[in-house]
């Protein structure tokens, strides 16, 4: 009973974030608003170059790809949602950016990559030890932005009353730096540098060995 208010409270907090998400998705047109607010894109064009060919894996509406696709020579975008085909077509069509529908661990690309994004993709999946060993074979650099798990202390305090955390109940884990790169070293990956903004990791991210 003692905890009664805190949890109320606390299932308030997490039902006005999600409406204030899915109304800020409308109020912006369908982009959300972290995408300008957060300025994360310039993570990820800051560490490609005129001459790399660019994997965007879990691509979503493609509006990251089609910022890369300025930066780089080369970009695929692949995702397994069919329903963000007529925004690539309408949205963020360039003459070096090609969309997939797809699956990237069952893919074989014609051509290699130098550099593999994935941008709030790899809380989305469940076996990341299998993901993570299948699609570091696709290039020899990744670059990962990750939520964490211990952004605020509200969010603790959430999983230690036993009550839903996630910025997303499409996640299966958010992290810890600890945590982070415990999973990366199981797949043979090493962080070569990182930032956390935002309560998010931002990875450049490559082969143990390199």
């Amino acid at each position: 009973m003692k905890h009664f208010f805190a949890r109320l409270a606390l299932r308030l907090h997490s039902f006005a974030y999600k409406l204030a998400s899915k109304a800020a998705l409308v109020a912006e047109g369908g982009l959300h608003p972290k995408h300008r607010l957060m300025n994360y894109h310039q993570f990820f064009l800051d560490h490609v170059s005129s001459t790399d060919r660019v994997l965007d894996i879990g691509c979503g509406n493609g509006a990251l790809a089609y910022d890369l696709a300025q930066a780089a020579a080369k970009v695929t975008a692949i995702d397994v949602n069919a329903d963000h085909e007529q925004t690539w077509r309408e949205r963020y069509s360039r003459d070096n950016l090609t969309f997939h529908v797809g699956d990237a661990t069952r893919w074989s690309p014609e051509e290699p990559f130098n550099v593999i994004v994935l941008s709030n993709v790899l809380e989305h999946i469940e076996n990341r030890d299998v993901f993570l060993q299948s699609v570091k074979r696709l290039a020899p650099r990744l670059l990962i932005r990750v939520p964490m798990i211990n952004r605020d202390w509200i969010t603790l305090y959430k999983q230690e009353l036993g009550l839903d955390y996630r910025l997303d109940t499409t996640h299966f884990i958010e992290y810890t730096m600890e945590s982070f790169q415990s999973k990366l070293a199981r797949a043979g990956l090493s962080i070569q540098s990182y930032s956390i903004q935002f309560g998010e990791i931002w990875a450049v991210v490559s082969s143990s060995h390199d």
